[in-house]
């Protein structure tokens, strides 16, 4: 099972609660930004989801804070794919100080795909679900 990295960026002070740590939203905000990215990596890409008129929406969504993080620290997100089904992907976030190596957060995310004009769930594309499969190491459904 790989472990991809999807998200790179640098606390700012603007980022930080009046006790002088990264407020929740920012990690909200920056799991968010590593959920983008992972998406894109397995086809799910912007481009993929306007013409097909879809949409990811996270049904579950659990964070977990281990380390505090300060201004002017650098983080890293790293996502493992832990499941993908038919209309449903699960994977996990860990947010890693660079400077460190500390794990100072974890986010465990269950997204179902959507159909847009149909507000309600629909299945992943073949094309969607192999690249996710690769990813996880297992032989697609289908094939």
């Amino acid at each position: 099972m790989q472990t991809l990295l999807t998200y790179r960026g640098t606390i700012y002070t603007w980022h930080c609660d009046h006790f002088g740590h990264m407020n929740n939203m920012w990690y909200a905000g920056k799991f968010d930004e590593g959920s983008w990215n992972l998406l894109t990596q397995i086809g799910i890409s912007p481009t993929y989801l306007r013409e097909a008129n879809c949409g990811m929406a996270t049904v579950e969504q659990v964070t977990t804070f281990k380390r505090e993080l300060l201004a002017g620290d650098s983080v890293e997100v790293w996502t493992r794919l832990v499941e993908v089904r038919d209309r449903v992907i699960r994977f996990v976030h860990a947010m890693h100080n660079v400077e460190t190596g500390e794990c100072c957060a974890t986010c465990e995310i269950t997204a179902v795909h959507i159909d847009l004009a149909l507000r309600r769930s629909t299945a992943l594309p073949e094309l969607q679900r192999r690249m996710a499969n690769d990813i996880l190491g297992t032989i697609s459904e289908a094939a």
